[in-house]
């Protein structure tokens, strides 16, 4: 039984889901209010959080940014405000998966599931033994650092396409996760979270690079 933290507050949708979501072997456990969610979750343990922007007392980008500083727990923002302002936000507070409502309750269950396909121990292998990359998060001097399903495929992406340059176009049609939103601005701040994971000095890469007007070079 995969287990749901649904923050949001409209009670009949969040009924809806429950009742949809538990077809698919799905517990959803829903708050309307984003401060108890949160309090749950040293209570509880969850597979996914389904996040709501439009929140009482907190928004909904405050909720994300709490959430990933806490845990590297899958987000899906599930959201009627559709400004790319709070695509890129979410994106860059770490969330997973962006769905705007309305939406077909069938593709959340597919996003759900997608989402927590990643596993530990599928790796990435590099040319260099300067870090793992695994579906769960980077293995660097030792220490893991958590990756989001998106930054694991578009790494992963980057290093099957090494020393070759790759736009921000293919980029946007080979990385599932980033589909939702596919502006170069989301791009560029997946690759900088990235880059701070992985490189040295991430404010002069060397492992991912830039090249001007073409795209992006995994060097490795």
């Amino acid at each position: 039984m995969i287990k749901i933290l649904l923050i949001e507050d409209d009670l009949e949708i969040s009924d809806l889901l429950g009742q949809y979501l538990g077809r698919y072997q799905m517990e959803v456990i829903a708050y309307p209010h984003p401060k108890a969610a949160l309090a749950s979750l040293g209570i509880e343990s969850y597979d996914l959080v389904l996040l709501d922007l439009t929140l009482p007392d907190m928004d909904g980008l405050e909720v994300c940014k709490e959430l990933r500083q806490r845990s590297d727990i899958p987000i899906i923002i599930s959201s009627a405000r559709s400004d790319l302002g709070d695509k890129v936000i979410a994106l860059e507070l770490g969330a997973d998966d962006y769905l705007p409502k309305p939406y077909e309750p069938r593709e959340l269950v597919a996003r759900i599931q997608s989402l927590l396909r990643r596993t530990r121990g599928k790796m990435v292998q590099t040319s260099a033994e300067t870090f793992r990359v695994e579906e769960n998060g980077i293995t660097k001097e030792g220490s893991l650092l958590p990756l989001t399903r998106a930054e694991f495929e578009l790494l992963a992406l980057l290093i099957k396409h090494r020393r070759q340059i790759i736009s921000r176009d293919f980029i946007a049609n080979n990385v599932e996760s980033i589909q939702w939103e596919s502006s170069e601005r989301s791009i560029d701040v997946l690759i900088s979270r990235i880059r701070q994971k992985i490189e040295s000095n991430p404010r002069h890469p060397t492992i991912i690079r830039s090249i001007r007007g073409m795209g992006y070079q995994f060097t490795l």
